[in-house]
């Protein structure tokens, strides 16, 4: 039987490709910043397919990219990667003082909140919006700015709601100001939404993506069982389409 590959074998083929493979040898950190990205996505997609053998390939990918900018790092002079492993531990110790260095439990956005400038420090402002929304509100929830149950995100949601209806019932002579005051409500009702997903230990990314799958399997039996009646999409009317979207519903779609 071969025996397993291990980190140390990974590390040396990074090097050796910096040394032999053209291509290799001319990435740089800058370089490799959207093929670090585009990994993460692919992982993630293994994820929600639940595919074991998609899952440990993309996540050697993200290996991958890590070993890159780890020897990249070990040439500049500046890190290498047993800096990296240290630097993790160190820091997972840190966050569990109670299990490694005999204090107590304190939760970690807590702790953090005592090393950084403000709310958003630290964050990457690349974030995509509902997820940079969860971790503000993790942020502020770890010092103590957070609603006991999801009774208060709840009432919060239906305030929200209630001042969207207020806005798109009241006319404004500018269309820009219309607009702009619009957007001002509808984010803070999406603000609130992710809210209420955190206290009810859903994340909202997670949650949208499985509504957005399903809307996708749902519209495309519509389409299917459109053709199948004869009914164009394109040009049935939306109580025709609102038939077809009940039957698949009732199939199961």
């Amino acid at each position: 039987m071969q025996a397993k590959a291990s980190l140390e074998d990974t590390l040396a083929l990074m090097r050796d490709l910096r040394a032999r493979c053209s291509w290799d040898a001319a990435q740089t950190h800058q370089s490799l910043r959207p093929y670090l990205i585009e990994e993460a996505h692919e992982v993630d997609d293994a994820l929600r397919a639940g595919n074991d053998g998609a899952l440990r390939d993309e996540l050697g990918d993200l290996l991958l990219q890590v070993l890159f900018h780890s020897v990249i790092a070990e040439e500049r002079g500046a890190f290498d990667l047993r800096d990296v492993a240290g630097a993790l531990i160190a820091k997972m110790k840190k966050r569990h003082p109670h299990l490694y260095e005999g204090g107590e439990a304190i939760p970690w956005e807590r702790q953090k909140a005592t090393m950084r400038d403000s709310l958003a420090d630290g964050l990457p402002i690349d974030l995509p919006g509902l997820h940079r929304a969860h971790r503000l509100q993790d942020r502020a929830a770890g010092v103590g700015f957070d609603w006991d149950d999801v009774a208060g995100p709840l009432a919060k949601v239906r305030e929200e709601i209630d001042e969207v209806t207020v806005e798109l019932e009241t006319p404004h002579a500018d269309p820009a100001t219309a607009k702009d005051r619009l957007e001002g409500e509808l984010g803070d009702l999406l603000f609130a939404v992710v809210n209420l997903c955190r206290k009810a230990e859903v994340h909202a990314a997670v949650a949208l993506d499985r509504a957005n799958i399903k809307f996708v399997r749902r519209f495309t039996a519509v389409e299917r069982l459109a053709a199948e009646r004869g009914v164009h999409v394109g040009s049935a009317t939306l109580a025709e389409l609102d038939l077809l979207w009940d039957d698949v519903k009732r199939a199961g779609g």
